[in-house]
């Protein structure tokens, strides 16, 4: 997600005349702060983060809040709170003050594209509040749009009254609901979801009302621009790391990373986006980063790379990986006399080399003449290795670095760090030692 909350959300919803609860900016005053309570009885103060940050509520950083202290120090507390948010630890930036709305319901509803089909499908539920996937299947329904009619008042009728929703309920929302698939499709949204959707009853009226929004944007789809949102919320923490390695972006080769799990143990290079794609996917939590290091790029920036990249994780790590496909255009030889001289030179700096094992599988010009220049640094260094060429599946060799990453931490860096204390020689381990 890139937008989170009713601070920026509002604006959408209200292209759409979709109610959401009334907020107050993280500036306002005593006074307006108290005309606000006069309102509504209660403030929910939640913190504000750029780029689609969730699970605030989870953590513990959202108040209720009846006094003005009350939310005074609400404010301060949570102004710059840090959450812990997949494997990056964010900082807000401000707060916002959102009107509570009393409801004996919360709804659960979004709008994006379906993993199976790829078409547009909307998700509802009537025991909203919590995450999707929490909610048992029953008490669910997920149903495809036609993307000529969007979405129909009956559709939302029937997904309601499967999943066993109040019937008073339904009329209201289907007047509401159908209107998000004109946002969805006129303004490049890839995601849209309010959660939760309260159901405030005013006399004998049900008004719902959107307490939460996030959403997610095709950013090579001008329409967003429309909507002229902040640059802000398509911004992100940028982690030490990432931040030295964007220092060295130039036109020549690419330098994208993006820090996935600092306490993953495999330190993946990868090259070209197929590779990044499918090693992202196929190591999962075990890859320290997503990165491409495509592009033909010339010694000194590969040079510099795998310095950034060593000095951070390898120590750390079980394997160094350098995957990608067959290059049309990429040195070979120069990207790995990159990263291997690199790590030559921190073995030289730091004075220990890191118990890793290295796994390659690349293809493309003088490929030979870079995996030979790997073997002899990794022979001096008494590092074990394993290269396949162009000929082998690249997801065979992804999955091969899985499995030495498993063996590894199981017992084989302990048979090589005592190999190496007993003067014997690194060796590469057969599939069979590896399963």
């Amino acid at each position: 997600m890139q937008l989170s909350g009713l601070r920026f959300g509002s604006r959408l919803l209200t292209l759409v005349d979709f109610p959401f609860a009334e907020i107050l900016g993280g500036n306002a005053t005593n006074d307006e702060l108290q005309a606000f309570l006069d309102r509504h009885g209660k403030i929910v103060v939640k913190p504000v983060f750029y780029g689609g940050v969730g699970k605030k509520g989870k953590a513990g950083l959202v108040r209720v809040v009846e006094t003005v202290h009350e939310a005074q120090a609400a404010r301060k507390e949570l102004h710059f709170a840090t959450h812990r948010y997949g494997s990056k630890t964010v900082t807000a930036n401000g707060v916002v003050f959102e009107a509570f709305v009393p409801s004996e319901v919360e709804i659960y509803f979004s709008i994006d594209a379906s993993t199976a089909s790829r078409a547009p499908v909307f998700t509802i539920s009537p025991w909203g509040g919590a995450d999707i996937e929490s909610i048992a299947p029953e008490r669910k329904q997920t149903v495809e749009i036609d993307p000529f009619l969007g979405i129909s008042s009956f559709e939302i009728t029937n997904a309601l009254t499967a999943t066993g929703c109040p019937e008073e309920v339904i009329s209201p929302l289907v007047q509401h609901l159908p209107k998000l698939w004109d946002l969805y499709a006129a303004f490049g949204l890839t995601t849209i979801e309010i959660n939760p959707i309260r159901v405030f009853r005013d006399g004998h009226r049900l008004h719902p009302v959107a307490c939460d929004v996030k959403a997610a944007f095709d950013q090579d789809n001008p329409a967003w621009k429309r909507l002229e949102l902040p640059p802000a919320i398509f911004q992100s923490e940028v982690t030490p790391f990432e931040a030295d390695v964007n220092k060295l972006r130039t036109h020549q080769g690419q330098s994208d990373v993006l820090e996935l799990n600092p306490a993953g143990t495999i330190v993946p290079f990868m090259f070209g986006g197929g590779a990044s794609s499918a090693a992202t996917e196929a190591l999962g939590s075990a890859a320290i980063f997503s990165s491409d290091f495509g592009g033909n790029p010339p010694y000194e920036k590969m040079y510099e790379i795998a310095s950034i990249v060593f000095r951070h994780w390898v120590d750390r790590a079980s394997v160094l990986l350098l995957i990608g496909g067959k290059a049309n255009n990429t040195d070979i030889h120069v990207t790995f006399k990159g990263v291997f001289d690199a790590l030559r030179d921190h073995v030289g700096r730091t004075g220990r080399v890191p118990p890793v094992y290295t796994v390659i599988g690349r293809g493309g010009p003088n490929l030979v003449k870079g995996m030979f220049y790997a073997k002899d640094i990794l022979d001096t260094l008494r590092l074990p290795y394993k290269m396949f060429g162009f000929d082998t599946s690249m997801i065979l060799v992804l999955e091969y670095a899985r499995r030495i990453d498993e063996w590894w931490r199981r017992g084989g860096r302990d048979a090589w760090v005592a190999a190496r204390s007993g003067g014997e020689p690194a060796r590469t381990r057969t599939a069979a030692e590896v399963s």
